[in-house]
């Protein structure tokens, strides 16, 4: 016996009506029965079938098991802290809960901050890893069926996400019209640009902003953005492939730090400075767009990314001069965390699906191609992309993606 994609999505179907017609009668709405994975009584879950084993929306059985990355030491040095787990239990959702198979992964600087436990010290481990995913519905909990259905695209924001399969509440899931890599640029990379610029940057037309590290994977939506603006739009990066991306972005000016001294040509070519910093990199970066802001300049901090590998996860910088060269000026530091600001994440993200949608916004994803061993497949090349991007060779959001073969077990 075998199902189709459209078979799986009518066994739901009849679930759910079966599930409202149990709730209804008087004797049985207390104790509404599921099968978990082991054939043991559990709580309910609409995705499910009549031989005791949940099946995706294409008709495959869901394992009973799956690979996920664990942090097993705190270390900065993500090859030491991350262990790969082949035979992790697959996660049993909850009644507001999605059962996501991720499509594809995503990689930031930060994966290697969370390793270090630097985010939250009373976490020790093993605890999961990975902030954000892209995927299928492939069962869900009956309050979560309000809303959702077996077989849809979705996105969302949680740690976790280093795994074949992740229980995703539903009010923090992102619906999607289809499963596309483009799509989870904007989940962190795109939201943390969208939002730390309106409601930190104060940009309007004619003014200088720069943009750090700008080829990577939120540098690429701060250019954009400010160009949106009508800003004129430094980027620094770190070769010529980098700055005719850069260029076909909309890019004003680039600056490749590897042969030209970024303080030279922003003192020679913006004597007045630049009025907003969109700075991730730190360190000697974060001195030279300090000296560089002009009066009344923003310097934005989204991260540091040069200082992350060290122990303390700090690049040193200039402080001592700090107070007198903001006074000097009238100028502000100003720091952004996504975590912050949640309560305007789901209007940024409809406002920048909406902008990839018309065409209006480069969605760059850059899957390790070009790297030695060749595209980023698989949950065991989630090491060799975080490598990849410590050695600032992407361009745009580096994206891991965990291929799936559907065959039928019934």
């Amino acid at each position: 016996m075998s199902f189709s994609a459209k078979s799986g999505a009518s066994l739901s179907s009849r679930a759910a009506r079966w599930w409202w017609w149990w709730r209804q009668q008087p004797s049985c709405a207390a104790a509404a029965p599921a099968w978990s994975f082991g054939g043991s009584w559990s709580r309910p879950i609409l995705d499910m079938s009549y031989s005791r084993q949940f099946l995706d929306f294409q008709g495959s059985s869901i394992p009973s098991s799956m690979k996920k990355l664990v942090v097993t030491k705190l270390s900065q040095n993500f090859r030491e802290a991350v262990t790969l787990q082949q035979d992790s239990p697959v996660p049993l959702p909850g009644d507001g809960d999605l059962l996501v198979r991720n499509r594809f992964v995503g990689i930031n600087a930060s994966d290697i901050n969370y390793s270090a436990g630097r985010y939250d010290a009373s976490v020790k481990p093993p605890f999961d890893i990975g902030f954000e995913g892209v995927g299928e519905v492939v069962a869900l909990g009956l309050s979560a069926s309000a809303d959702y259905s077996v077989g849809q695209a979705v996105a969302y924001v949680k740690a976790g996400s280093f795994a074949e399969y992740t229980v995703v509440p539903a009010r923090q899931a992102v619906p999607l019209p289809s499963v596309k890599p483009e799509f989870l640029t904007l989940m962190v990379s795109g939201a943390t640009a969208y939002l730390s610029l309106k409601e930190l940057g104060d940009l309007s037309e004619g003014q200088k902003v720069l943009v750090t590290a700008a080829a990577g994977g939120t540098g690429q939506f701060a250019v954009q953005l400010a160009k949106k603006a009508k800003c004129h739009v430094i980027g620094t990066c770190s070769s010529d492939e980098k700055g005719g991306f850069l260029k076909s972005i909309g890019c004003d000016r680039t600056i490749n730090y590897k042969t030209e001294n970024v303080e030279s040509v922003l003192r020679k070519d913006y004597p007045e400075g630049v009025d907003v910093v969109y700075e991730s990199v730190g360190g000697k970066m974060f001195d030279l767009a300090l000296n560089a802001l002009a009066i009344k300049g923003r310097l934005i901090v989204i991260g540091f990314i040069a200082g992350y590998q060290n122990p303390t996860g700090l690049q040193p910088v200039k402080a001592e001069l700090l107070p007198a060269k903001l006074l000097k000026k009238s100028a502000s530091i100003r720091g952004f965390f996504l975590n912050h600001y949640l309560s305007d994440y789901k209007m940024a993200l409809q406002h920048l699906l909406k902008m990839y949608e018309r065409g209006d916004l480069v969605c760059e994803v850059d899957f390790g191609d070009m790297s030695p061993e060749g595209k980023f497949t698989g949950l065991e090349s989630v090491f060799r992309a975080v490598d990849y991007m410590y050695m600032g060779k992407n361009i745009g959001k580096i994206v891991v993606e965990l291929p799936h073969s559907v065959n039928s077990k019934l």
